[in-house]
């Protein structure tokens, strides 16, 4: 049941509309997941995948420059961590590349700290923010941060789920050599 055919067309525009934009407000979010046939729990758990990888500073500058003529960064973030992501960030409109980890307490580990980190205020995107602030989705970052073997297995089969989501059957797709490659490119 594991395992999935790819397209044979891999363009970004095409992904438009099926995956939240981290400044996405969260009742759009839940609406997107649900239009696939996810619930808000599953929605949270693969949220969890957010405990590894880092976000480019254009994502979440908002957050940390210009908040507000209150507050130069949003006051949902803790304090010290908005200033090291201030000057982390100083010059990424100079060089986009620049970037944080999603976790920074343990960006390499695949673990629960990221549900732990966004419930002290340190949620690099808004759309994680968001899940911290909302009654509908906080009782499972609660849940996950509280217990990790309860999002491992949540993850696990919320992952499962998505892997066999919108699969390509038949002809109308492959299974790469390469997962970065097309394995003919056709003229």
């Amino acid at each position: 049941r594991l395992g999935r055919k790819d397209s044979f067309v891999s363009k970004a525009k095409n992904v438009e509309g099926y995956l939240p934009k981290t400044s996405m407000p969260i009742s759009q979010m839940i609406a997107l997941f649900a239009s696939n046939k996810f619930t808000v729990q599953e929605m949270v758990a693969l949220s969890g995948a957010h405990t590894i990888g880092f976000s480019h500073c254009k994502h979440f500058s908002n957050r940390i420059y210009n908040f507000s003529k209150k507050s130069p960064y949003d006051p949902a973030l803790n304090p010290k961590f908005a200033e090291g992501l201030r000057n982390l960030c100083a010059n990424y409109t100079k060089d986009p590349s620049m970037s944080a980890f999603n976790d920074v307490m343990t960006p390499n580990k695949f673990d629960n700290m990221y549900f732990q980190n966004i419930k002290r205020g340190m949620a690099l995107l808004a759309s994680d923010q968001a899940m911290v602030d909302d009654k509908r989705t906080k009782p499972f970052v609660d849940l996950y941060a509280a217990n990790q073997t309860k999002f491992f297995q949540d993850f696990a089969r919320a992952m499962e789920k998505l892997s066999v989501h919108r699969i390509k059957t038949g002809r109308k797709g492959e299974v790469r050599k390469r997962c970065d490659a097309f394995n003919h490119i056709s003229t």
